[in-house]
């Protein structure tokens, strides 16, 4: 827009006209002397136009300015509102950590699907599932057990197999700044590092009942419900030796001794004193 020449009233000089303007200032000579301005703020406010065609034209580009102007308000305000949330979250989880006790049964043992037999290991995460009822219907489970310290065991059961044919698939540890009460996506991913894929041949020597029971009905293997439940810290501790002794490529089983040995630091377990597995399937 051209508004060289261009005739103006300014409410403290009176009359003048436009010698220079850019972006941002606005250069305008008076009777006395020439004056600055900051464009276009100063129309509307102090300075007004002759020209009712440019002064309309001018007056769009003023209210398409505010309009961008209060559009970056809000964001500012939402991005400071963000950051704030997440300092709130930062020194949640700071304080999670440094407060938080052992379970003893903070590991979960998760059933896959066919597609989540796939998917589980090429994006290393399962998802916890939906509330089926009550307020919360619909929003993602909270793994609430799970903390630094826990594992994921990965189970499946082939089509038309009985319940005690279970078979481990893999485990992984939770990632190292991942906490159940905090996660809202319902996502539990794996650590960097600690994380085991079993080969078909290896996952059928390693069947889940061996080491799992229900206390309160030790003889029986159903599943019932549900895509997850938690167990016992110790038991994971039995799977992960055995499949450190299941192992027999030098550099996957230097890989699970190192997630073995890490494990058990993270859960307070003398492997020394490390139990036999005594699961539902050896109590037949």
């Amino acid at each position: 827009m051209n508004l060289i020449n261009k005739k103006v009233t300014h409410e403290l000089f009176g009359m003048g006209s436009i010698v220079k303007h850019n972006d941002s200032v606005i250069e305008i000579h008076f009777a006395s002397e020439n004056k600055k301005f900051v464009f276009p703020d100063v129309f509307g406010k102090h300075l007004k136009l002759h020209d009712k065609i440019v002064a309309n034209s001018l007056g769009e580009i003023i209210q398409k300015r505010e309009a961008e102007r209060k559009q970056e308000e809000r964001k500012k305000e939402e991005e400071k509102k963000l950051q704030l949330k997440n300092q709130e979250l930062r020194l949640e989880h700071e304080k999670l950590m440094k407060n938080h006790k052992l379970h003893p049964e903070s590991q979960m043992v998760f059933w896959c699907d066919t597609e989540e037999q796939n998917s589980s290991f090429s994006e290393w995460k399962v998802f916890s599932g939906v509330i089926k009822s009550g307020n919360n219907q619909g929003k993602p489970n909270k793994p609430i057990r799970l903390h630094q310290n826990s594992a994921v065991l990965l189970t499946a059961i082939d089509s038309g197999m009985p319940e005690k044919d279970r078979r481990i698939l893999g485990v992984y540890m939770v990632n190292e700044d991942f906490i159940g009460k905090l996660c809202e996506d319902g996502y539990i991913p794996a650590h960097s590092q600690y994380r085991i894929q079993l080969t078909e041949q290896e996952s059928d020597q390693m069947l889940f009942w061996k080491y799992y029971v229900n206390e309160k009905f030790p003889h029986k293997m159903t599943w019932n419900t549900g895509k997850y439940r938690y167990f016992n810290n110790s038991w994971m501790a039995q799977i992960l030796f055995d499949i450190v002794s299941l192992k027999s490529d030098p550099k996957e089983q230097e890989l699970a001794q190192q997630f073995f040995e890490h494990y058990c630091k993270m859960n307070q377990i003398n492997d020394q004193e490390l139990a036999k597995p005594n699961g539902a399937l050896l109590r037949i």
